[in-house]
């Protein structure tokens, strides 16, 4: 397929909640297969639709090609269904924000519900690093970026640093 051109923010479009993909079409199978395909090209272990201007409710994931254990995953309309009470810190990167980690707390295990590329309903708990993966994926679907995850001084100088790279 073909690798696409990643947003960095502050596009607006990073900030815009995504429309349901609903039926699963060739589009959506050619968009999927691009999303991958510019996911590894960037060296990254997620990516969202928005992340490349197509608002909708779909992104990619693959948490261990990195240990040499590719597992390509495409999640479309995803929603989680239950969160753990325990919490995980995680140092989280993110493609449209190359260049800086933040450390972000999130639910440290997420049972989620989405729509395979086969039109099939798939549900699935996830932990480690998959959870914390799924949660910022999902969080761009939402119209929400890393620095949105951050309060106060700790958004200012991740910013600033982000800034100082561009």
């Amino acid at each position: 397929m073909s690798t696409l051109p990643i947003l960095r923010w502050p596009d607006p479009r990073l900030s815009v909640i995504c429309s349901p993909v609903g039926e699963i079409s060739r589009d959506v199978d050619v968009l999927a297969q691009n999303l991958l395909d510019t996911m590894y090209e960037a060296n990254g272990r997620g990516l969202a639709a928005p992340q490349v201007g197509q608002m909708r409710r779909l992104f990619v994931m693959d948490a261990s090609w990195k240990e040499g254990r590719p597992d390509p995953q495409v999640f479309v309309d995803p929603k989680i269904l239950e969160v753990s009470e325990e919490r995980a810190s995680s140092s989280e990167g993110c493609l449209s924000i190359p260049g800086i980690l933040a450390e972000v707390r999130r639910p440290a295990k997420v049972k989620l519900v989405w729509t395979a590329l086969s039109g099939s309903e798939l549900t699935q708990s996830f932990d480690g690093f998959a959870a914390i993966c799924i949660q910022h994926e999902l969080d761009h679907l939402n119209g929400i970026v890393t620095f949105d995850r951050l309060k106060g001084a700790r958004r200012e100088r991740a910013e600033a640093e982000y800034k100082a790279l561009s």
